[in-house]
């Protein structure tokens, strides 16, 4: 039976679906915002968690940093106004920031309904929200939670300053907000703070599928990947069309535009995750994935090498920005030397 969209994710590492705008959702008090936590350490084994947030204007939580945990931020809607290090940016939809440890941050969401998609690596790191949280039973966000936001978190943070990886700095003198850089439409290299512009990056094509990585794992030490995958039903087939098994990474595809459909080894019938949907493939489950619509676009966050290495390794670097209008056969010999580097394995369908 293939998979159904459930609320909540399941209390264990294994394969699901999350509905939209559904997850864990818990809403820090005052905040005027909401998180919706679709992926953690029981389903990642303690490698990452991914989540959705979505809040109205509201006040910034203060300057901090993390001695071990990763941040990132990629809007969806809206606004948001990160200072990230050095430097602050006003983002809008599509614009992507890479926030390493021991880098101060502040994260303002500036509305008027933003939406954003995060991830943080190790996935245990999502148990402050939880601590200062409290469950969020509404239909999208609290737009008129009017408590007082600082009042409310900072005793409990102080309560609790020696449990969680969270160091907010008082004193701190932030930079100024500031244009973007035309710079800012690169990878950098190993743990290095960034900020990376809407539809800028590299991509990559591989048999009628693209990956435009907002971050590779060589980046993090191996910790995580995300990357936009974007392929059409209008291809014949895509060199996808086969069983993958990532042994230890689990991947969780957040469904942007388009269906895409999933099928587990074993089973007859495609589940299908459309706009809004998360679909989360538990590490060792071999699956096949296919395009159900004209233009399909998933991101997928990896707690490692993932679908998004397998595609740069199998394919080539892309100049366009859009998919083509036909795609060109691919080379199996590279395809399998690919799957060995990020050490995956395949079986025909």
């Amino acid at each position: 039976m293939p998979l159904t969209a459930q609320t909540t994710p399941p209390d264990r590492r294994t394969s699901y679906i999350i509905g939209q705008l559904e997850g864990e959702r818990v809403s820090i008090p005052g905040s005027k915002g909401v998180f919706r936590i679709l992926a953690s350490s029981k389903q990642t084994n303690g490698g990452i968690a991914v989540f959705s947030s979505g809040a109205v204007l509201s006040d910034a939580p203060g300057f901090h940093w993390h001695a071990e945990a990763h941040d990132v931020f990629l809007v969806t809607k809206g606004y948001l106004k990160l200072w990230n290090g050095d430097k602050c940016r006003i983002m809008g939809p599509g614009d992507f920031a890479y926030v390493p440890p021991k880098v101060v941050h502040n994260p303002e969401l500036l509305g008027p309904h933003t939406e954003t998609l995060g991830l943080v690596a190790p996935g245990d790191w999502i148990d402050f929200f939880r601590y200062v949280a409290e469950t969020y039973s509404g239909v999208i966000v609290p737009e008129n939670d009017n408590r007082d936001l600082k009042a409310l978190l900072i005793p409990k943070v102080m309560a609790a300053k020696d449990r969680f990886d969270v160091h907010f700095e008082r004193d701190y003198k932030p930079p100024e907000v500031a244009d973007w850089l035309d710079s800012e439409n690169q990878l950098p290299g190993p743990l290095e703070p960034y900020f990376l512009r809407a539809n800028t990056g590299p991509r990559w094509l591989a048999g009628g599928v693209m990956s435009r990585p907002f971050i590779r794992a060589a980046q993090t030490e191996g910790r995580f990947a995300i990357s936009s995958i974007e392929s059409s039903s209008v291809y014949d087939k895509s060199f996808l069309a086969r069983y993958l098994t990532f042994p230890e990474v689990d991947h969780c595809f957040f469904v942007m535009e388009g269906a895409l459909k999933v099928r587990f080894k074993g089973e007859e019938d495609w589940a299908t995750v459309r706009d809004g949907e998360t679909l989360v493939i538990s590490a060792g489950q071999a699956f096949t994935l296919d395009f159900g619509t004209r233009y399909v676009r998933a991101l997928s966050f990896t707690n490692g090498k993932g679908i998004e290495e397998l595609i740069h390794e199998a394919g080539a670097p892309y100049q366009g920005f859009v998919l083509p209008e036909t795609i060109e056969a691919w080379d199996e010999s590279r395809v399998q030397a690919a799957l060995a580097a990020v050490g995956a394995r395949s079986e025909p369908i």
